[in-house]
């Protein structure tokens, strides 16, 4: 017994030793990203491998553009639409997300997540798209760490750059050639809002770009952008 209570502890200090560790290489790559672009992100290498298994020549389309080189238009469209008091939290709405608690309680099934910014970069950057309880642990910790090490005017530009818009489109600089044929700093306010609203569920409006559903979220992006704060 006093053996295998040893090797419980061993085991015990061994997953504690590995999950340090782990936080101190998520730690490591947030600081390195405040002043280097990421090449890729775990999002982006699990969906290029998901890709590869259907067509093995398919590439990502990423262009990594600086925060100047995006229009403000898609900047005020994407806070407007995904977290409108960017600003002002440090990492999590917590009114946003007992709205979207209640939300999905009345429809009975998950419609709203109430993730903010800082949370859908966490995990972009990290994080597998598998629902867990482990994972939104992770989120959450990584979270606390990118408002730590970066100031938001940081976290918002990586948000910007990495996150998917289509199928092997990814950031704003390849979704803006993609679907309209400009770069991002050309972008107007209701192109904006068409990318913002596509941003929740970015592969199937590229399916159905004439959707209901998107259109009736472009006017409320409008009319939302002229309020919306900038980092």
């Amino acid at each position: 017994m006093r053996k295998l209570g040893r090797w419980l502890l061993w085991i015990l200090f061994a997953i504690f030793a590995f999950l340090v560790l782990l936080q101190v290489w998520y730690a490591a790559h947030i600081w390195w990203w405040r002043d280097h672009s990421p090449t890729e992100t775990a999002f982006m290498a699990m969906r290029l491998s998901e890709l590869q298994a259907k067509k093995p020549q398919a590439r990502l389309q990423y262009v990594w553009v600086p925060y100047e080189r995006i229009s403000n238009n898609l900047k005020k469209a994407m806070i407007a639409a995904e977290d409108a008091k960017f600003v002002e939290h440090e990492g999590f709405d917590w009114d946003g997300i007992q709205q979207a608690m209640d939300k999905n309680l009345r429809k009975g099934r998950v419609v709203a997540g109430g993730s903010t910014i800082s949370q859908q970069l966490a995990k972009n950057l990290f994080l597998s798209g598998q629902r867990s309880y482990w994972r939104k642990a992770e989120e959450a910790l990584i979270t606390v760490m990118l408002e730590a090490i970066l100031d938001k005017r940081r976290i918002f530009e990586l948000y910007l750059n990495v996150i998917e818009w289509g199928n092997e489109v990814f950031g704003s600089e390849a979704a803006a050639r993609h679907y309209f044929g400009i770069g991002a700093a050309e972008l107007n306010a209701e192109q904006a809002a068409r990318l913002a609203g596509m941003a929740p569920n970015p592969r199937h409006y590229e399916s159905t770009p004439n959707s209901k559903g998107l259109a009736r979220k472009v006017p409320i992006i409008l009319a939302r952008m002229p309020s919306a704060e900038l980092p």
